[in-house]
């Protein structure tokens, strides 16, 4: 998409999100020219959205236990809104329907809009799996996730109760989801991301290793030690090996349509954490940082109570990040460019190849790895794009569908 046009077909608006993301990696005044393409953009790809997606409202006990979790409330805390501790009980495990009282105070008192609490709840044992879009499970059957299994013989409740009980319970990465930490845009399907991390999860139960995650020696200097694979041909297949012997699984798995996740780090198998990776953006600096993010998680959030870290890297900005994130941020831009290194080096004022360059080998890791960390610093994405673009990643996992 050259220009900025009404979207119009499924072409124009994977173009459309695309220019989006550029804009976002930019982040423009809201004020400037840029700044107001990225309006125009993205309320164009909504109206598209509206048009082609129509709205699919949450059950109306998800979306309570939704903002139960945002606000950090218990079940104790609704009997204001709902009526004593037995009648939560019943709401919250799908025995009994709102009434419209109910759903009067917990519009006024927890915001929950009256639209999606006068649903009618699903009480049957299908009802986690009814807002599932179809869209997604035929996505989920195209990689295949169900086997042999379509919907031709199958219905989608079938297809997805088989697909999650399989890792030990119809809905534990669902479940799961509600400790989960999530840093990525509001656009963003949080079934897919169920979808795409009980596939991580699959996979990394079936790579063998012999050795337990020692978690207290994932730290600033094994992250440096890791990064100085980068400098080398394969290194994303060498950091994958690396990864293993250390007890730490890495598993590459594509993004989903409507999701923009770069990475996660999953922690339910505390012997052997896992880190997905989507590859979502084929550059290597990209690799490696998001990479070292989900290393930091683990090297700082073990032990939080979270199981699970969704991240999306590119495109969010550092205002809207929780503590956790900023703190992994940190940790892997030093283990990858040391702030004491970047401080006095002259890319800092000349984001040029010749600094790039002498940085990385003074650092011993891929130049690709220092411009992406050069732009990301400075706020400079309109330099070293042929660094950054030419290192690519995909390649070394040819396995995979990549979408083209």
């Amino acid at each position: 998409m050259s220009k900025i046009k009404v979207v119009k077909t499924e072409k124009d608006y994977e173009e459309a999100l695309k220019l989006v993301e550029k804009l976002m990696n930019r982040d423009p005044d809201p004020d400037s020219e840029e700044g107001e393409q990225l309006n125009l953009l993205s309320t164009l790809i909504q109206d598209y959205e509206a048009r082609v997606f129509p709205e699919t409202l949450p059950d109306p006990v998800d979306a309570i236990k939704f903002r139960m979790e945002q606000a950090g409330l218990k079940p104790a805390d609704l009997i204001p809104y709902i009526g004593n501790r037995s009648r939560v009980s019943e709401i919250l495990s799908c025995k009994r329907q709102l009434t419209l009282d109910m759903v009067r105070a917990l519009e006024a008192g927890l915001g929950i809009p009256a639209k999606v609490l006068i649903r009618k709840s699903d009480l049957g044992e299908d009802s986690e799996y009814e807002n599932w879009d179809n869209r997604l499970v035929a996505e989920m059957k195209e990689r295949g996730y169900f086997g042999k299994a379509s919907l031709m013989k199958y219905s989608k409740f079938e297809l997805l109760k088989n697909f999650f009980s399989s890792i030990g319970s119809p809905a534990e990465i669902v479940g799961m989801t509600r400790k989960s930490n999530y840093r990525s845009s509001p656009r963003t399907d949080k079934h897919a991301l169920a979808a795409w991390a009980a596939c991580v999860y699959k996979k990394a139960q079936k790579v063998k290793t012999s050795k337990k995650c020692k978690c207290g020696s994932i730290n600033l200097k094994f992250m440096q030690e890791l990064a100085k694979l980068s400098a080398e041909d394969n290194s994303p297949i060498l950091a994958q090996e690396y990864l293993i012997k250390h007890g730490i699984v890495l598993v590459i798995e594509p993004h989903f349509s409507k999701t923009y996740l770069d990475g996660a780090a999953i922690l339910i198998i505390k012997d052997n954490p896992a880190i997905g990776l989507t590859l979502r953006y084929d550059r290597l600096d990209n690799f490696w940082f998001t990479l070292m993010h989900e290393l930091a998680h683990i090297a700082l959030h073990y032990d939080s109570g979270i199981s699970l870290f969704y991240d999306e890297i590119e495109g969010i900005k550092t205002i809207d990040l929780d503590e956790k994130e900023r703190e992994a941020d940190a940790l892997a831009e030093e283990a990858l460019l040391p702030k004491a290194k970047w401080e006095v080096s002259p890319a800092r004022l000349i984001p040029s190849s010749m600094a790039a360059n002498s940085l990385a080998r003074e650092l011993g890791v891929h130049v690709a790895v220092i411009a992406g960390q050069i732009r990301h610093k400075g706020n400079k994405y309109v330099y070293l794009n042929k660094i950054v673009n030419e290192a690519k990643v995909r390649k070394y996992f040819p396995n995979e569908k990549w979408k083209k």
